[in-house]
């Protein structure tokens, strides 16, 4: 397996991973609107490849933590896997490698809504230990934090931008 950052030529297959793991396209449409924002990082826009083939994506992108000053903190949103290759490590080698060279870019922390199941082994915590609250009525341990090197004891309130209304 080969992970490495988008292309504009992986784009319309990226799409297919995607719809195919979630079944609808709404997550599709988000990329392509995170794409066209300002919130949009290449290099942690990430594919794993098979044999030449992309079989998964995740992309991490900026959001906003909102207090007494708004700072950007990263989105980890949308992670997909295509169905057959679900359940071999794919996803977890996607979180590991995107967090890596987001911790080697400086970041500060990352923030996923999903399993805590499958998001704690990588360290993410509930985002109330931080003082930091979601945007939506979740349940706590559904929304979680990862703090990398550079997290500062940031708090306040998530908010997304306008790319994820669609989901």
């Amino acid at each position: 397996m080969l992970i490495r950052a988008e292309q504009l030529a992986d784009y319309q297959e990226i799409s297919d991973v995607i719809l195919q793991a979630f079944g609808q396209d709404n997550e599709a449409r988000l990329v392509q609107e995170i794409r066209k924002s300002t919130r949009y990082i290449p290099n942690l826009s990430l594919v794993a490849e098979v044999d030449g083939v992309i079989v998964g994506h995740i992309l991490f992108s900026y959001i906003d933590l909102v207090d007494d000053v708004t700072c950007k903190v990263l989105g980890l949103a949308p992670l997909a896997v295509k169905s057959q290759f679900q359940k071999q490590g794919i996803g977890s080698a996607l979180v590991r490698a995107g967090l890596i060279r987001a911790d080697t870019m400086g970041e500060s922390s990352a923030i996923a809504l999903g399993n805590p199941q499958f998001y704690n082994r990588f360290g993410f915590k509930p985002s109330v230990c931080y003082q930091i609250e979601s945007p939506f009525p979740v349940p706590e341990d559904f929304f979680m934090v990862k703090t990398l090197n550079n997290y500062r004891d940031q708090k306040g309130k998530v908010v997304y931008p306008p790319a994820f209304l669609g989901v």
